[in-house]
Parts: C-alpha cells; sequence; structure tokens
C-alpha cells in the first residue's frame, strides 16, 4: 500500500458483452479513457495476472470487489458486472449504469 489518497471515480458507462464469449454472456463496462490513463500512471510497475488491478464497485445499491483489466483494442480498462448485479440491479447489455470504481490495494 502506498500513503496516496484512494482513487475514486464515478462515471456512466454502456453494458456490453464479450464478443469472444457471447454465448456464456460476459458483461462489461469500459472505463473512460482519461481515467483509465490515470490509473495506467498510478499503478505503474509489476500488476496481477492480464494487468489487472483491485477495486472496489458499486452500481445501484450492489457492491462488491473484483479487477479492471486493460483492454488494447478499447483503449481503456474494462471491469465485468457479474450476472447477480445485473439482475439486482435490473441491467443488462445496453444499459447504462452509474459505476463507482475505487482502487484498493495499491
Amino acid at each position: 500500500m502506498c500513503d496516496a489518497p484512494p482513487m475514486i471515480v464515478v462515471f456512466d458507462a454502456e453494458l456490453w458483452v464479450w464478443d469472444a464469449r457471447r454465448g456464456e454472456t460476459w458483461t462489461f463496462v469500459s472505463l473512460p479513457q482519461d481515467i483509465s490513463e490515470e490509473i495506467r500512471e498510478i499503478t505503474d510497475g509489476p500488476r496481477r495476472g492480464f494487468g489487472a488491478v483491485r477495486v472496489q464497485v458499486g452500481i445501484g445499491g450492489s457492491k462488491w470487489k473484483t479487477s479492471i483489466f486493460p483492454d488494447s483494442k478499447r483503449g481503456a480498462y474494462v471491469l465485468p458486472v457479474k450476472k447477480a448485479v445485473r439482475k439486482a440491479e435490473g441491467i443488462e447489455e445496453g444499459d447504462v449504469a452509474k459505476v463507482t470504481v475505487e482502487l484498493i490495494d495499491l
């Protein structure tokens, strides 16, 4: 852990399904590119598998811990939104959700 204050960002994002796994409906939101660049700068150095960054997330009344992953195709980090959250919040592919992301384990 570093002594930097926690990074918490709030943004609106559209839910989308990863094309390579459409049959399994892996659903994500993309973080804005400017926020993704700031995260890259803060987390520069060795990362977890696939360049993952641990985060705490909130959508509506749902909160959980997961990881965000860099996606070179989108030029941004992507955040998986699990089925239980989508069901609890009544959201699906194509919907726009207000997302809160806090970086943890820096």
